[in-house]
């Protein structure tokens, strides 16, 4: 049976290649800022890219902070990718002229900083280490993923969801937060859009977990 998905389009990220990539690998996507759809979903993919605290402002703007926080209390699963995935976490370093700069959505404990490295942003093909039992990753431990962020989380603190994450990494400079799995909540920082026959097969196992 093919997974209902709705993409949550707030304005934020490279929508149209996240709904191919869907598509592609048999889900029944809907592109929509709809609150109800959006709860009714089997899956919701949060996007997001450009600043922290500007995606923020645009998923409060769009009741996204409700739904997400409605999903999660249901226990009805909730991907979020590059800033969508960052705006999990408890807030970011990242300067903004946006006042009173928005706090991120607290799921996932710890700060999203500006990473320590030779050369940013991190921009390309990286590996990673995934957690041990990731479904995420199931496949495709070995696997390159696509990468474009100057920010991430250097380390999770801990999970406000079922508070038992899996957390995979990478570095570039520093090690860095790549992914987390905890029950119906999970994020990567790369993009499974731009990641090619891996981030397929990667959302596949997503799919297969709703």
């Amino acid at each position: 049976m093919s997974r209902r998905i709705v993409v949550f389009d707030y304005g934020s990220g490279n929508v149209r290649s996240v709904v191919r990539m869907l598509e592609r690998v048999g889900a029944d996507v809907t592109l929509t800022a709809d609150r109800q759809s959006a709860l009714d979903a089997d899956g919701l993919y949060v996007p997001g890219v450009g600043a922290f605290h500007a995606c923020m402002v645009g998923l409060q703007d769009a009741g996204g902070p409700q739904v997400i926080g409605e999903r999660l209390r249901l226990g009805r699963p909730v991907l979020g990718v590059c800033v969508g995935f960052q705006v999990l976490f408890d807030g970011s370093t990242e300067p903004t002229t946006i006042q009173p700069p928005p706090t991120g959505l607290g799921y996932l404990s710890g700060l999203v900083e500006r990473l320590d490295a030779p050369v940013v942003p991190h921009m390309g093909w990286s590996l990673v280490s995934p957690a041990a039992g990731s479904r995420l990753l199931d496949g495709v431990e070995d696997e390159r993923f696509y990468f474009v962020h100057s920010y991430a989380a250097s380390r999770l603190l801990g999970s406000r969801v079922a508070g038992d994450p899996l957390v995979t990494t990478a570095e570039h400079g520093v090690p860095f937060v790549a992914a987390v799995e905890d029950g119906p909540l999970a994020g990567t920082q790369f993009h499974p859009e731009k990641s090619g026959d891996a981030g397929a097969h990667l959302v596949e196992n997503w799919l297969r977990t709703l």
